[in-house]
């Protein structure tokens, strides 16, 4: 349905997403993947984090430990994803330990140009030792575009108490909630709206002091209890029951859990960058349920 419909108030504020659809397999370095391996140039030193980690009920450990892949996408697969000129591959990495202040992994961020790279290496390190699931498994994707709308917190008090009458009579007339349906995709994906289970999510860049944009959610769920109507996929809904969905945490690692990912208590990792400094600097945030 179209949500400007009922709310055309919303239009300004629509934005692109790319929902990822990791399902597992056996990804190549020359495809998009989620945890797969990476097209990484041989003769490039692979990234090693030596920061002090936290760890509950334990020592801290510090490093060095290797960055872990978490999300590969060629342009190609996503052409509207808002790549930098001259790139078409985009790499996140992060070592899977806690960190202060957020305690949560410190990811990192490679923007690459195919044609560049030359000969890719053929071994990369490989981490033993990480928490438990922080390193997200081997999957291929399938990458789908999507249109976001702001949830209450991002539109602010004074549209969303404008807002709220006619939102409640649409999920009335049809159905759908705005919150859990119409706003924004759960999920691990490119760009949209930075929204967790505790509100919005926002950073400033340090370097200019601007706002920063929603790079990549990691998220912990494809799809929760209240959202599964309308973001899993039909393919799979063979295992629905009636309004209940198959959402609980048996099912972790079907389609709900695909990635075999938990950050806290069912968290999320939001990845921004600051698109109008040259160097696209980066900063993170972390919110759980």
């Amino acid at each position: 349905m179209g949500v400007e419909e009922f709310l055309p108030e919303l239009g300004p504020l629509r934005r692109g997403a790319v929902r990822l659809h990791p399902r597992r397999g056996e990804p190549g370095a020359h495809q998009s993947s989620v945890g797969g391996p990476l097209l990484w140039p041989e003769g490039e030193p692979w990234p090693l984090c030596t920061a002090e980690h936290e760890a509950w009920g334990s020592e801290p450990s510090a490093g060095p430990v290797p960055f872990v892949p978490v999300v590969q996408l060629f342009r190609s697969d996503a052409p509207d994803a808002g790549f930098p000129e001259g790139t078409d591959l985009l790499q996140v990495l992060w070592c899977p330990h806690d960190h202060e202040p957020a305690l949560c992994p410190e990811p990192r961020v490679v923007w690459r140009e195919t044609a560049r790279i030359g000969a890719a290496a053929a071994r990369r390190p490989v981490l033993d030792d990480a928490p438990a699931g922080s390193v997200p498994v081997p999957c291929v994707v399938h990458p789908e575009a999507v249109v976001e709308y702001p949830g209450w917190d991002d539109m602010g008090p004074a549209m969303a108490r404008g807002l709220w009458g006619r939102a409640r009579r649409m999920e009335e007339r049809t159905g759908w909630g705005y919150e859990e349906h119409l706003s924004t995709a759960p999920g691990i994906k490119l760009g949209g709206y930075a929204s967790g289970a505790q509100g919005s999510v926002a950073m400033d860049c340090g370097a200019c002091g601007g706002g920063m944009d929603l790079l990549l959610t990691v998220a912990s769920w494809e799809y929760d209890p209240a959202s599964w109507k309308r973001w899993l996929p039909v393919e799979e809904r063979t295992d629905a029951d009636g309004e209940r969905g198959p959402f609980s945490i048996e099912d972790g690692l079907g389609a709900q859990g695909v990635a075999g990912l938990m950050l806290g208590d069912v968290g999320s990792v939001f990845v921004f960058e600051c698109r109008r400094c040259p160097e696209r600097p980066i900063g993170h945030a972390f919110v759980c349920s």
